[in-house]
C-alpha cells in the first residue's frame, strides 16, 4: 500500500505527534509498506529518507503550547506537489484542523482520507468559532481515529461526527531491553519534557522537591529536556539545586536507559494532554510511575492499577506520593511488574494493526465506489 502521513509540526522539534508518526511510519515500512511522510523542517534539518519537507515552520500558540506550523501559499504549493508525485492509496492526516499542512492537506486531497485528532481541550472557542471554515475540509474525511476518548470528545463535542479511538502506540520492547545507566540509578526520579513549558508541570515538582529532600535527603531529581535550566531551580533553596541534574536533550536510546534506571519517573503535566506518550514509554521501561490525574493519564494507567495519581498541580500531594514510593521497594515492584503488563496494549504489533484495518477499510470502500461509478458510465453508455 502507498501511504502518505502528513505531520502537521515541525520535525525538529519533538514532542509527541512526531514520535507518534515516525514510529507508525517506521512500523509500516518494516511491514513492506510504501510511506512517505510530509512535514514542517528547516532547510538544514537532518531527515530520514521517508520524509518530506515542507518549508520552514514558524511558532503558533496552539492548545496550550507553542507549535511549530507550516501554512501559506508556498507550503500548499508543496502539500500539491507531494500528493502529485506520491499516488498515494490513503493519506493520513493527523490533526486537520491545526492552521498547519493537514487542513492544507484536506483542501487539496482527493481519494480515501484518515484523520486522527490528538488534541484533548473541552473548551476549545477557536475550534467552535473556526467550524464554518473547518468543515468543508472536514466531510472531506473518510475515517477518523482519536488517539483517547478525551480526544474523542473534543472532537465530537466542537466538530460533530465520531472517531474510532486508537491509542498512540509505542515499541514495548525498546524501552524494555534497555540497559540501566548505573549513575543514574539509586534513589533518582525522573522527569523527560520540555523545561519552559508550564503544563508540563516541571515547577510543580519543583515546589515539591523541598519536602522530598527533607525527608529522603539522598534522593534526586533527573531531568531531560530542553529550556532554562538556571531559571527551572530558581525556587529551590541554594543547597539543594545541586540534587537536580539537566541532562538536557536526550537520545531514544538514552532515554530508555533513563527510564529503566529511575526508581520513580514523575509526570506532573497540568493539562493540555489527550493521551501521554511519555507514561507509556515509561511502563514500557518498567519504571513506577507517579502522574497528576488528568484524565488522560488516569486512562493511560489503568485509574491508578498501573500507576499512582495525585491530585493535578497539588505540590503537597506529589510531594507525599514521592516520598511514600522512594521508600517502599515492593510497592514500586508491584507498579512495574503491572504496568510492564498493562503497556502490552499499546505496542504497535496491535496499534499498528488496528490502524492498518482503518486504511483497508476507507481503501476498499473507494474501490467499491469507483467500480460501481465505471459500471454505471458504462450501463449508461450502453443504454442500460
Amino acid at each position: 500500500m502507498k501511504i502518505g502521513i502528513v505531520c502537521p509540526y515541525s520535525w525538529d522539534v519533538p514532542g509527541g505527534v512526531q514520535f507518534h508518526i515516525r514510529d507508525l511510519a517506521e512500523h509500516l515500512i518494516r511491514l513492506g509498506h510504501e510511506v512517505s511522510v510530509l512535514a514542517p523542517a528547516d532547510d538544514d534539518t537532518p531527515l530520514p529518507p521517508y520524509v518530506v519537507s515542507a518549508g520552514r515552520a514558524v511558532p503558533v500558540s496552539y492548545n496550550g503550547s507553542v507549535a511549530r506550523l507550516s501554512f501559506g501559499f508556498l507550503s500548499a504549493a508543496r502539500v500539491r506537489r507531494w500528493l502529485h508525485d506520491g499516488t498515494f492509496d490513503v493519506v493520513h492526516i493527523h490533526e486537520p484542523t491545526s492552521p498547519s499542512l493537514g487542513l492544507l492537506t484536506c483542501w487539496a486531497a482527493q481519494g480515501p482520507i484518515v484523520a486522527t485528532f490528538h488534541t484533548s481541550n473541552p473548551r476549545s472557542r477557536a475550534m467552535i468559532a473556526a467550524y464554518p471554515i473547518l468543515q468543508p475540509a472536514l466531510e472531506k474525511i473518510s475515517a477518523r481515529i482519536a488517539v483517547s476518548e478525551y480526544a474523542r470528545r473534543t472532537l465530537v463535542e466542537h466538530l460533530g461526527g465520531d472517531a474510532v479511538v486508537i491509542p498512540n502506540g509505542v515499541d514495548v520492547d525498546f524501552f524494555a531491553r534497555a540497559e540501566p545507566k548505573k549513575e543514574w540509578q539509586g534513589e533518582t526520579l525522573g522527569f523527560i519534557g520540555r523545561i519552559d513549558e508550564p503544563r508540563k508541570g516541571l515547577p510543580v515538582l519543583m515546589r515539591a522537591l523541598p519536602k522530598i529532600l527533607t525527608e529522603r535527603p539522598g534522593a534526586r531529581l533527573l531531568v531531560a529536556g530542553r529550556g532554562d535550566e538556571e531559571e527551572a531551580v530558581a525556587s529551590l533553596p541554594a543547597e539543594m539545586r545541586s540534587r537536580v541534574e539537566f541532562l538536557g536533550m536526550v537520545s531514544d536510546e538514552d532515554k530508555a536507559r533513563l527510564l529503566r534506571s529511575v526508581d520513580v519517573y514523575v509526570a506532573p503535566n497540568t493539562g493540555g494532554e489527550s493521551f501521554g506518550i511519555i507514561l507509556v514509554e515509561a511502563l514500557s521501561a518498567g519504571a513506577p510511575v507517579l502522574a497528576s490525574d488528568l484524565d488522560a493519564f488516569a486512562q493511560v494507567l489503568d485509574q491508578g492499577a498501573a500507576g499512582e495519581l495525585f491530585a493535578n498541580e497539588d505540590a503537597d500531594a506529589l510531594a507525599d506520593a514521592a516520598i511514600a514510593l522512594l521508600g517502599d521497594a515492593p510497592r514500586r515492584a508491584e507498579l512495574s511488574a503491572r504496568g510492564s503488563a498493562h503497556v502490552r496494549r499499546f505496542d504497535w504489533t496491535t496499534v499498528g494493526a488496528d490502524i492498518l484495518a482503518v486504511y483497508e477499510t476507507v481503501t476498499d470502500g473507494a474501490a467499491a465506489v469507483d467500480t460501481d461509478e465505471r459500471v454505471g458510465g458504462l450501463r449508461a453508455r450502453l443504454g442500460l
